[in-house]
C-alpha cells in the first residue's frame, strides 16, 4: 500500500489534481445491477483505493488511512463526490471504526480496522429492536456469559434476540451489536458492545422491502449465537459510552461527503429545471435559490464537523444539527423535484417514460425514511434542545447523556 500522507511540498491544488487524476484513471465504470455482482464490484474498487493509499482520508495512518489535514479532507470529499465512484459498503467505516479506535484493544484494532477500510469485511449495525428504537436503552437482546469471567478469553456469550432496520445486514460479515448483559430493567447500565460473526450458526437475516421496491434494510434474529468474549469492545455492562460515540459519529458520518453529493445533485436538478422550462416560473427560481443557500450551509456545517472531530476526537451533540439539516433538506429537494415533473412525477424506475430513469421519484420514496434513520428527527431536536441549547430535558424521553 502506498503512503498518501500530506506532503508539505505539495499544494492543495496539486493534491486535488493528483486525486482527480487517480479517480479518473481508475474509475470502475458503471456498476452491475445484480446484488452479488454489485457488492463484488464495490469491494474491488475499495481495495483499489486502499492499495493505492487513497482510502480513509480522516483515518490514522497506522490503520491504513491518509490522516489528511482539514483542508485536504474537504478536497477529498468534493472530488470523490464529483467523480461518481462507489462509496463504502455497510455502515462500519463511519460508525463502528471510530468506536474501535477509541475503545478497542490494540489486538482488536489490528484485527478489524484494516480489513474494514479495504472492504474485505462488510459491517452492519445491530442497534434498533422492535420495542427499542428511539428508546435504545430499552433493548432486550440478551447475551449470557458462559465459561468464565467477563475478561476470560476462553469465555463466550450466548446471544438471543432480534434487531430491525439494519442496513446492509444481508451482505455483512460482522454485525456490531448492542446486547443486554445486565439484568432486565438495567437499561443503559447493563448494555455491552459485541462484534458478532454474521455467518455464525444461529444468525438469520431477512430483507425488508421498502417503498422503492428495494430491500436495503433487514431484520436480524439471534438464536443461541456464540460470541467470544474477545469480540466485546470495552468492558461488560459499560457499553453506553460506546453507544454515544457510535451515534455521534453516525450522525456526523459523511457530513462533508453529503454536502459534496448534494452540490452535484442540486446542479443536476437545476439543469433539469432549465431543460423543462420550469425556471421561467419565479416560484421555481425562488425554491432553487433556497436549495442553493442550504447546500452552502450544509458544506460549512460539514467543515465544522470535521474540525470538531479533528480537535476534540468527537463530533459532539452538534452532530444532531447536521443530521437534522441534511435529512429535512433531502426530503424537501425530492418533494420539489417530483412536483416540478408534474404527471411524470408518478412514474417509477420501471416505466419507459420515466424522466431520467425515475431517479427523482426513487429519491422521493427513499427519503421518506430519512427522518427516522440514525435517530428520529424528534430525537435530534431533543438532543439539540438539551445538549446544544441547554434547555430543560423532556422527562418523557430517555436521558442519552447518562453513562456508568
Amino acid at each position: 500500500m502506498r503512503d498518501r500522507r500530506d506532503d508539505p511540498a505539495e499544494t492543495d491544488e496539486q493534491f486535488r489534481t493528483g486525486l482527480r487524476a487517480f479517480l479518473t484513471r481508475h474509475h470502475p465504470g458503471r456498476g452491475p445491477k445484480g446484488r452479488g455482482d454489485r457488492v463484488a464490484w464495490q469491494k474491488t474498487w475499495l481495495a483499489t483505493l486502499y492499495d493505492a493509499g487513497y482510502a480513509g482520508p480522516s483515518w490514522p495512518r497506522e490503520f491504513g488511512g491518509m490522516e489528511l489535514s482539514f483542508a485536504r479532507q474537504v478536497i477529498y470529499q468534493e472530488e470523490y463526490a464529483k467523480a461518481r465512484v462507489p462509496g463504502p459498503l455497510g455502515t462500519g467505516l463511519g460508525i463502528a471504526a471510530p468506536t474501535i479506535i477509541k475503545y478497542g484493544t490494540a489486538e482488536q484494532k489490528q484485527r478489524f480496522l484494516g480489513p474494514m477500510l479495504r472492504g474485505d469485511l462488510v459491517w452492519a449495525q445491530g442497534y434498533s429492536e422492535p420495542g427499542a428504537g428511539s428508546d435504545l436503552p430499552a433493548l432486550r437482546t440478551s447475551a449470557r456469559r458462559e465459561g468464565g469471567g467477563p475478561d476470560d478469553p476462553a469465555a463466550e456469550y450466548v446471544v438471543n434476540g432480534q434487531k430491525v432496520w439494519n442496513s446492509s445486514a444481508d451482505i455483512a460479515d460482522i454485525i456490531f451489536t448492542l446486547v443486554r448483559t445486565g439484568p432486565p430493567g438495567s437499561r443503559q447500565d447493563g448494555i455491552s458492545y459485541l462484534l458478532i460473526d454474521a455467518h455464525a450458526s444461529g444468525v438469520s437475516v431477512r430483507p425488508l422491502r421498502d417503498l422503492t421496491g428495494d430491500a436495503i434494510f433487514c431484520e436480524i434474529f439471534f438464536s443461541d449465537v456464540r460470541v467470544p468474549v474477545v469480540n466485546r469492545i470495552g468492558t461488560e455492562n459499560d457499553g453506553w459510552p460506546l453507544v454515544r460515540t457510535s451515534l455521534g459519529h453516525e450522525r456526523a458520518a459523511g457530513a462533508m461527503n453529503q454536502a459534496a453529493l448534494y452540490r452535484r445533485v442540486l446542479d443536476e436538478l437545476i439543469e433539469l429545471a432549465h431543460e423543462r422550462g420550469a425556471t421561467a416560473d419565479p416560484l421555481v427560481r425562488d425554491r432553487l435559490a433556497d436549495f442553493e443557500t442550504r447546500v452552502q450551509i450544509m458544506r460549512l456545517t460539514g467543515m465544522r464537523t470535521i474540525t470538531d472531530i479533528m480537535t476534540k476526537g468527537e463530533p459532539g451533540p452538534a452532530s444532531s444539527t447536521s443530521r437534522l439539516f441534511i435529512v429535512t433538506f433531502e426530503q424537501d429537494l425530492h418533494e420539489f423535484a417530483v412536483d416540478m415533473l408534474g404527471a411524470h412525477g408518478i412514474l417509477g424506475r420501471g416505466d419507459p417514460h420515466a424522466v431520467q430513469r425515475g431517479r427523482w421519484v426513487w429519491g422521493f420514496l427513499r427519503t421518506r425514511a430519512s427522518t427516522i434513520g440514525a435517530g428520529t428527527a424528534e430525537i435530534q431536536r431533543n438532543t439539540i434542545a438539551e445538549q446544544v441549547l441547554g434547555l430543560p430535558r423532556d422527562p418523557a424521553m430517555p436521558d442519552m447523556r447518562r453513562s456508568r
